[in-house]
């Protein structure tokens, strides 16, 4: 009987993991799913080591705050705005390896003994970190810490530095007096040949520890730059050059002996990665101080307080009541004696045509001073620069803030629509309008301005408000000048600490809503936005009450205009309770908490690549395909004892549309999130439902309340460099259509106006195409080192309501020497060799680019006795087609556009002349210059030879004297062969692993 068990057991693992094979074959993560792909359970991922270090320190840096003591994370509540903070730096250290232009270079990851280089990409950063840090330009900051920090760890697991018996971390890589360490010539050998999984003391003698003067060294990765004989691998199975002489590998990535050759060491190397991580952040809040290293990471933040006030003539009544309100709100705060920060508090002022200027600061008294000096003058006609102001609001504010707008007037900027939307999403930020409409009393009292009416004004001319409001889970509150400063409450009850939402939906008809009290939350505050004309609310255990009539035992009801403002009455009851509305038009229903419990959440879609995993979906997710969702509880201590199955898609009137499994449970962040497959994502707008229960089998529920906007378009942007005052710079993008042929409108915007030509294109994209476009920034001389300048893109279909965006930041970073060579990627090689090298012939293509800021400047083919031909698009249209189409390889990682084949197209965005202009060189000839070819974008190279001649050098340099070598040889189709190839090898392998354990364990029980 029990035999049988183990041998169904044993079958069933089987099937599950033959199911899944594909999966663990193809995704070697850098995140906490890689251990689950792997089985690799016991291993220590970059996500897992950034996540510890950033607790640890700031949990010390909370020690170092007068009279406080704080024993752990949660009783420390160090708050969503801190998880999210963590996610930041966690997500830009993972986006190393998926980043087109970051995850086969070399120089991000410490491989094929670009140690110098590496060492300047890592002071790179951390120059960067700290400029941004103390701008205060804090998510720009954590998102450039994150790329350091990945950098960093892969030195200890890439190199050979524990070999060498080092137990420290190395001091050089970014303090320069420190003593260097002396890296293996190229002619040097530094492996013997292993062939096995597990490679043991292959490294030589020079590079181990006992050696007088060790060498450091570290593994050749795939195809480029191509690997010397007798250099060490970076090894495992995803590794092209494993099987070049010398065979296997030294990386220590993993305790998996299939994807670490010195996975034995694996804890040796995690130890260090660890050490150094602490040490950057450590010496990240010496810099800054403690106290803006809790601000940097948003720990005990109160929410932001942000609010967008439209400042014409007749405007008094609202400027006095968000005066009113915000001190409230900061009396309120400092009553709570919380141990906390302020927050942040933000204010953008707006009329026509002035916008601005963005008020920010983290000194409530500062914010009551800027609304004093707030005065209602000027303006008084229709529309106004709302939208412009918002745009201000969005891209100025933290992620997840509650922005309020304040105005009587249509937007004048509706051409921003689109663009306030991208930021909303991106953002996740919640916006809420405030919309007086009392013309008659705005004419008398006070001498206000009525305002002007050049026309008769549209019924419907704050559609763009409320469409804004419903896609960010905000709400469009009409009201009068008598009751805004009571309508302004809801300003109160959303910045809140602890504010969670419990339920938000819409509705055009008579609905009967339910939602969910648990016993976690402490107040329960309802906002119904409409005309209502009847109202009932019920208790979980059938209480009832008609909130418009008379007063009863559950909720108190306050109406100020279009806002009903119901507040339940303590105790509050948990369990399910219901409201029922009967309205005149549409209806928005929100029910806010105060819990500790919340959840953060991404979509992700499956990577294969060098570095595959579960890579963020930027913009909105695709409808129709598969996707995973990513969710993070934080809030729960760890005496709560909770789990979580599902979440549930919930469409706009608060439908279930789909009930997504989750992997696991998790009753505390411990750096493990919850994932769940959505078999199809739906093509119906959606927000996020958690579900639960809590230790006693109560139910939990906490909902996302912004709406998710699945399309069929979507925007990746592939190259996007930091900008340098004075300098232009090349963005490069490509839009992809998953839908029929159509045609499309490009917008892209920008802040500060930094944009060189128009910024609305037309596209024709084929089904199933694509389209490759490039836009210039030009900063001006007088742009200050880290100003940040955010660059917005969206795609709208001309026939249909599918759309997309893409957010880019981009920094101003300060003019110093330019010290990056030029990079070269092998794209594609074709090799048509047989026994006689006269009767064949080779070629490679590739793309060279420069790392630093000067731009290239000359190629010359300095060995090889074949043609290099270089290829140059010249376009005089304003966006311009790109200069290279981006490699197979960069197209193959893009998994989270599609799971199909696009057919690549190579499209102008704009009429105007065009013509492909062609250079060839053969050796001997003199360098040739490309200054006005490259325009910071990269330069598509061809170099054919025949078989005879299999090796080749081209020099790239650029312009200020940085010169790069790359070799080139037949060799290369060889190892993208293996590559294309080991997948297959790695199912075989596995497999076979995986029957022998349970052969083994079967073997086991039948023995016992």
């Amino acid at each position: 009987m029990g035999g049988g068990c183990v041998r169904w057991g044993t079958s069933l693992c089987l099937c599950l993991l033959l199911a899944h094979c594909t999966s663990v074959c193809y995704a070697f993560l850098p995140d906490f799913w890689s251990r689950v792909l792997t089985l690799s359970w016991n291993s220590y991922t970059h996500q897992y080591m950034t996540e510890q270090a950033l607790l640890n320190v700031t949990m010390e840096t909370l020690r170092m705050v007068p009279g406080q003591d704080f024993g752990s994370p949660a009783q420390a509540g160090l708050g969503r705005g801190f998880w999210r903070s963590v996610a930041d730096v966690v997500r830009a250290n993972a986006d190393v390896d998926f980043g087109s232009t970051t995850r086969a270079d070399p120089a991000y990851h410490f491989d094929s003994e670009r140690v110098d280089e590496s060492t300047q990409v890592l002071r790179e950063f951390w120059k960067q970190t700290l400029l941004l840090a103390q701008e205060k330009e804090h998510q720009q900051a954590r998102r450039s810490l994150g790329r350091l920090l990945h950098t960093l760890q892969d030195f200890y697991s890439h190199s050979n530095w524990v070999e060498m018996g080092q137990r420290s971390e190395y001091l050089h890589l970014l303090h320069p007096t420190e003593p260097a360490v002396p890296v293996a010539s190229e002619d040097t050998p530094t492996c013997a040949a292993c062939h096995r999984f597990s490679c043991y003391n292959n490294l030589l003698d020079k590079l181990v520890s006992g050696s007088r003067e060790p060498l450091l060294t570290t593994g050749y990765v795939n195809t480029y730059p191509a690997k010397p004989t007798g250099k060490c691998s970076h090894g495992g199975l995803l590794d092209g050059s494993r099987h070049q002489g010398a065979e296997g590998g030294i990386n220590k990535d993993s305790t998996s002996p299939l994807f670490s050759p010195h996975h034995y060491l694996h804890k040796e190397a995690s130890e260090l990665a660890t050490t150094a991580t602490l040490s950057v952040l450590r010496d990240l809040r010496d810099e800054v101080g403690p106290k803006s290293f809790l601000r940097l990471f948003s720990v005990q933040e109160l929410p932001p307080l942000v609010i967008v006030m439209d400042t014409t003539g007749s405007m008094f009544e609202e400027i006095t009541a968000a005066r009113l309100r915000a001190m409230s709100i900061i009396q309120a705060r400092a009553r709570s004696h919380a141990p906390s920060l302020s927050g942040s508090f933000l204010l953008v002022p707006f009329h026509d045509p002035g916008v601005g200027p963005v008020q920010r600061t983290d000194d409530p008294e500062e914010f009551q001073q800027f609304l004093e000096e707030l005065m209602a003058l000027g303006g008084g006609d229709e529309p106004e620069m709302c939208l412009s102001a918002i745009q201000l609001a969005l891209i100025h504010s933290p992620p997840q803030s509650e922005i309020f707008v304040f105005t009587d007037a249509s937007p004048k900027d509706r051409h921003l629509y689109n663009t306030v939307k991208a930021l909303i999403l991106e953002k996740q930020s919640k916006v809420t309008f405030l919309l007086t409409e009392d013309l008659s009393n705005k004419a008398s009292g006070r001498g206000i301005l009525k305002r002007k009416r050049r026309e008769i004004l549209s019924p419907d001319r704050f559609s763009l408000y409320s469409s804004l409001a419903s896609v960010s889970g905000g709400m469009t509150i009409f009201t009068t000048n008598k009751d805004i400063h009571k309508a302004s409450a809801i300003v109160e009850d959303s910045t809140t600490s602890h504010k969670v939402t419990l339920f938000h939906a819409e509705s055009e008809t008579d609905s009967a809503y339910t939602f969910t009290v648990d016993q976690a939350v402490k107040t329960v505050t309802l906002h119904v936005a409409g005309s209502i004309m009847q109202c009932g609310l019920i208790s979980p255990t059938g209480v009832h009450q008609a909130l418009l009539s008379t007063a009863g035992p559950l909720a108190e009801l306050e109406q100020s205009g279009g806002l009903y403002r119901i507040c339940l009455l303590p105790p509050i009851e948990p369990g399910q309770w219901q409201l029922t509305v009967t309205a005149h038009g549409s209806v928005t229903f929100s029910v806010l908490g105060e819990s500790t419990l919340e959840f953060l959440y991404y979509f992700a879609l499956e990577v294969s690549d060098t570095h595959p995993g579960l890579r963020r979906v930027e913009g909105s997710p695709i409808a129709g395909v598969p996707t995973f969702l990513v969710v993070a509880v934080i809030g729960l201590s760890s005496t709560d004892d909770a789990t979580f199955s599902h979440v549930t898609l919930l469409g706009t009137s608060g439908q279930s549309l789909q009930k997504v499994l989750l992997n696991s449970s998790s009753s505390t962040w411990s750096g493990e999130e919850l994932v769940g497959r959505i078999d199809s994502v739906p093509r119906l707008p959606f927000s996020v439902c958690l579900s639960g229960k809590d230790g006693k089998g109560n139910k939990l529920e906490r909902v996302s309340a912004e709406t998710v906007q699945p399309t069929h378009v979507q925007i990746l942007i592939h190259s996007a460099p930091p900008l340098r005052a004075g300098r232009r710079t090349t963005v490069v993008f490509e839009v992809f259509n998953h839908g029929p042929a159509r045609h499309f409108t490009l917008t892209a915007e920008d802040d500060r106006r930094y944009l060189s030509h128009s910024k609305r294109h037309r596209l024709s994209v084929g089904e199933r195409g694509s389209v490759t476009g490039e836009v210039e920034v030009n900063p001006p001389r007088s742009a200050t080192a880290g100003q940040t300048v955010t660059l917005t893109f969206t795609v709208q279909a001309q026939d249909s309501s599918d759309s997309n965006y893409a957010v880019v930041p981009l920094t101003v970073l300060p003019e110093e020497q330019d010290m990056f060579p030029p990079v070269c990627t092998v794209m594609h090689v074709e090799l048509a060799c047989s026994s006689h090298c006269s009767l064949g012939s080779w070629s490679v293509s590739l793309a060279v680019r420069d790392r630093g800021h000067s731009g290239l400047g000359s190629i010359q083919l300095a060995v090889g006795q074949g043609t290099l031909t270089l290829l140059h698009e010249e376009t005089t249209g304003r966006i311009k087609s790109p200069l290279v189409q981006l490699h197979e390889e960069t197209t193959q990682g893009h998994e989270e556009v599609t799971n199909h084949q696009h057919n690549k197209s190579r499209t102008r965005l704009e009429h105007g002349a065009h013509r492909l202009e062609m250079a060839r060189l053969l050796q001997g000839d003199p360098p040739l210059n490309i200054t006005d070819w490259s325009g910071g974008k990269p330069v598509m190279l061809h170099y054919t030879a025949g078989c005879c001649v299999p090796r080749a050098e081209v020099v790239v340099g650029d312009l200020t004297g940085n010169m790069r070598t790359c070799h080139l040889t037949a060799r290369h189709q060889r190892a993208l062969r293996e590559k294309s190839n080991a997948p297959n090898g790695t199912t075989h392998t596995f497999l076979t692993l995986v029957l022998w354990i349970l052969a083994e364990l079967e073997t086991m029980y039948y023995v016992t």
